[in-house]
C-alpha cells in the first residue's frame, strides 16, 4: 500500500528528528512524507532539510501562520499546505504529529489491517507518554477513538468525510462522519507509539472555549454536550474545564457559528452518541 504522510511542525526541534528517524526505519517505507514547517522560529527547518537531503521520499514545505496555538485550525491548515503538494496515487493518507516515535512495523501492520478489511476506513496504534522513567498509556486513550496525533485514513474514507475540518473537534467529527458513511475504525493496542509531548500541553488561554464550541458545531445538542463536558472534565480532574466547555457551547450557539455537519448528519451523530452512552450503562 502507498502511505502518504503529512506532518505539520511548529517549533519541533526537540522531537522532529526522532519522528523522521522512526519513519525512515519502517519495515514498510512510506511512499511520501511531507513536513510542513509552520512558522517555526527554532531549528526545525534545518533539521528537516537534513533528512530531505538523505531521503528522496521526504520533502519540506515552509508555511507562515501565527505563533498562537489554536487547536484544530492551525494544525489542519498546515496539513493542507502539505496535502496540496501530493498527487492522488495514495492508498492511505496520514496526518501525524511531529513528536511521535513509531515502532518499526507500524505502517506494515496498518497495511495488513487495511488489506484484510475493505470497510476499514481509519486505523492507528496507541499513544504512550513517559512518566516516572517509564512509558505508560496516555490517559485519554480509548479503543473506539483514534488520537488526533496519529490519524491514518483509507483514501475513499478520507474523501467521503470531506477530508479534515479546520476546527477544534476535527479529530472527533472525522470518526463520526466515517461511521455515517459506514466505514469502520480500528485501534491496534499492540502498536505502541511514543508521544513525546502529551496532548494539550501547548494549548493556550484563548483555546479554552473551543472544545465547547466544537460540540455545538457538531450538533451535539445541550444534553449530550452536558454529559460529554462532565466526562471530559472528570477525566482531567478540573471543574473549571466543565465551565469552559459549557461556556464555549453557549458562545457557539449565541454567535450562530457554522456547523461542521449537516442537519441529517447531526441527527445521526446524536443517535450514535446516545447509543454509545446507553451501551456503556449496560
Amino acid at each position: 500500500m502507498n502511505f502518504y504522510i503529512v506532518i505539520p511542525a511548529h517549533n519541533e526541534e526537540n522531537s522532529i528528528a526522532k519522528t523522521l528517524e522512526s519513519l525512515t526505519a519502517q519495515s514498510l517505507k512510506p511512499k511520501t512524507v511531507v513536513v510542513v514547517n509552520d512558522h517555526s522560529t527554532d531549528s526545525t527547518q534545518s533539521i528537516v532539510q537534513n533528512f530531505v537531503s538523505q531521503y528522496d521520499f521526504i520533502s519540506l514545505v515552509n508555511a507562515s501562520s501565527s505563533d498562537e496555538h489554536l487547536p484544530g485550525s492551525k494544525i489542519i491548515n498546515a496539513f493542507y499546505k502539505g496535502y496540496e503538494r501530493l498527487d492522488d496515487q495514495y492508498d492511505v493518507i496520514c496526518k501525524f504529529d511531529a513528536d511521535l516515535i513509531f515502532p518499526k512495523n507500524y505502517l506494515e501492520q496498518l497495511a495488513i489491517h487495511f488489506n484484510k478489511n475493505p470497510q476499514l476506513g481509519m486505523a492507528a496504534g496507541f499513544c504512550y507518554i513517559e512518566k516516572n522513567n517509564a512509558w505508560v498509556l496516555e490517559n485519554l486513550t480509548r479503543k473506539d477513538h483514534i488520537r488526533g496525533a496519529l490519524k491514518a485514513y483509507r483514501k475513499a474514507c478520507f474523501l467521503d468525510i470531506g477530508k479534515l475540518k479546520p476546527s477544534m473537534g476535527w479529530d472527533t467529527v472525522d470518526e463520526l462522519l466515517a461511521a455515517y458513511y459506514n466505514w469502520e475504525l480500528l485501534t491496534d493496542e499492540s502498536l505502541h507509539v511514543k508521544h513525546l509531548k502529551p496532548t494539550g500541553i501547548s494549548y493556550n488561554k484563548a483555546s479554552k472555549y473551543l472544545q465547547g464550541e466544537a460540540m455545538y458545531k457538531m450538533r451535539y445538542g445541550f444534553v449530550i454536550t452536558l454529559i460529554s463536558a462532565l466526562k471530559l472534565a472528570f477525566k482531567k480532574n478540573s471543574f473549571r474545564l466543565f465551565r469552559n466547555y459549557m461556556s464555549g457551547y453557549f458562545r457557539g450557539k449565541r454567535h450562530n457559528l457554522n456547523h461542521l455537519v449537516t442537519k441529517e448528519q447531526g441527527r445521526f451523530i446524536r443517535r450514535l452518541r446516545w447509543k454509545g452512552m446507553l451501551n456503556k450503562l449496560k
